[in-house]
């Protein structure tokens, strides 16, 4: 009951701050996604908590066929209209879900984005998305994270957690760094092992 309870208050939140623009809504797409593009031919990509569609759109642009998924009704409405008028919703396509199930969600995938969805996750519920991640990644495929690091009892991703993830997938790169207000941060590539 209690987790039912967590996740109707957190689905209340989040559609709640889509009423208005979110303070996670910058309308720029990150300089390390901007360098991904440039630096990866175009493939399939999936984008867990992609909000009102602004990256999963960027990569529509860049050729790539996306698959965004959010919880919040209200943003997964505003990346449809996003998406129709940038005229990418033929390569483009969004759900509304629950990033820990993921149904209806078919890979292979060369490319998951989670910019701030993650790190929001209780360790099973980061677990549960792990579990389908190795599913859904084609061998050598990508996990392009950005993630709190977790400080005292604070929402974020603790070392644990980022051991879980070296567990199945390999570390390629780690950027760290700080959130504005002084929250440590961090952008991961982790890659799926080929065979």
């Amino acid at each position: 009951m209690k987790i039912i309870l967590e996740r109707w208050r957190k689905w209340l939140l989040f559609n709640g701050w889509y009423l208005q623009r979110p303070p996670w809504d910058t309308e720029m797409t990150p300089p390390e996604v901007e360098a991904y593009v440039q630096q990866h031919p175009a493939g399939r990509a999936l984008e867990l908590g992609c909000g009102s569609g602004l990256n999963a759109v960027r990569l529509g642009r860049a050729g790539w066929e996306v698959v965004g998924v959010d919880f919040a009704l209200r943003a997964v409405g505003r990346a449809r209209q996003r998406a129709a008028q940038a005229g990418v919703q033929g390569r483009v396509r969004f759900l509304t879900g629950d990033v820990t199930r993921l149904e209806g969600v078919e890979g292979p995938f060369d490319l998951v984005l989670d910019i701030g969805c993650f790190h929001t996750l209780s360790p099973q519920g980061q677990q549960a998305v792990l579990d389908r991640l190795e599913q859904l990644l084609t061998p050598g495929g990508e996990f392009l994270l950005y993630a709190w690091i977790q400080v005292g009892a604070g929402m974020g991703v603790n070392a644990e957690g980022i051991a879980r993830i070296q567990e199945r997938f390999r570390l390629v790169q780690r950027a760290d760094g700080w959130e504005h207000a002084g929250q440590p941060s961090t952008w991961f590539v982790f890659a799926k092992t080929e065979g």
